[in-house]
């Protein structure tokens, strides 16, 4: 077991190699990410409007749940690209009570971070199982990652992509080890690879050593095979909830 961890400086920018193949994929990417979420948001808005309704009707409070997470925003030197470390408002579909307390959670993710979370089957990972904050709708949009949806909203405004490492909030990144932060010179993802390949059932430490080799290897190619097997992931539910 992990001896927990004393809160760490999160660094201003994360410094990684830039050649003209990434500045490319870059490109592509983007505009891969806004033609998918446009017709994504187009074709979802009658499931969105239902996915409201169903909220209000089931406790009271706002439909959309803001939270400040940790993001990136690339700024070209040369040959090197600084990711530069930023807060970004996160959207998703409200599954908890509103203005529910996040201590619970904070809790869970430091011991999820220092080994200290008992795994077996249904638990283990960064999901808190069994959270009492969780509505009844909410367990359904959780179960089936709708709640997911309004992220793309975030796609389009450019604070995250389709496919990336996992938008963090900040007591999480306090738990970083120096070597975990190079996950953050990508754009957060709504989806990526440790998602479509252990989601929850992960440590702390596989989670970011799979973003980690989703970083240093990005593709247009790996982009569309996460993309094709995240909708098999979500059917299945597998570490969903």
């Amino acid at each position: 077991m992990k001896q927990a961890k004393q809160a760490v400086e999160i660094p201003r920018v994360v410094v990684t190699q830039i050649d003209q193949r990434r500045l490319r994929y870059y490109a592509t990417k983007r505009c891969i990410d806004i033609v998918l979420s446009c017709a994504a948001l187009v074709l979802l808005s009658p499931v969105l409007v239902v996915i409201a309704l169903a909220i209000k009707l089931d406790s009271p409070g706002p439909v959309i749940f803001a939270h400040e997470r940790v993001g990136a925003r690339l700024r070209r030197r040369g040959s090197t690209g600084a990711w530069e470390i930023r807060p970004f408002r996160f959207y998703k579909f409200r599954s908890m009570v509103h203005n529910a307390d996040e201590s619970l959670h904070r809790a869970h993710i430091a011991a999820y971070a220092n080994g200290q979370v008992r795994r077996g089957p249904g638990k283990g990972g960064f999901k808190l199982t069994g959270d009492p904050r969780v509505t009844r709708v909410g367990r359904f949009l959780r179960a089936t990652s709708l709640d997911e949806l309004p992220q793309l909203v975030n796609v389009l405004k450019g604070d995250m992509s389709l496919v990336g490492p996992r938008p963090v909030p900040t007591y999480e990144v306090e738990h970083y080890e120096p070597w975990h932060f190079e996950r953050l010179a990508a754009l957060p993802g709504i989806t990526g690879l440790w998602q479509v390949t252990g989601r929850c059932a992960l440590t702390f430490d596989e989670m970011i050593a799979l973003d980690l080799e989703y970083v240093r290897n990005q593709s247009t190619a790996l982009d569309l095979k996460i993309l094709a097997r995240t909708v098999p992931a979500v059917l299945r539910g597998t570490g969903a909830g």
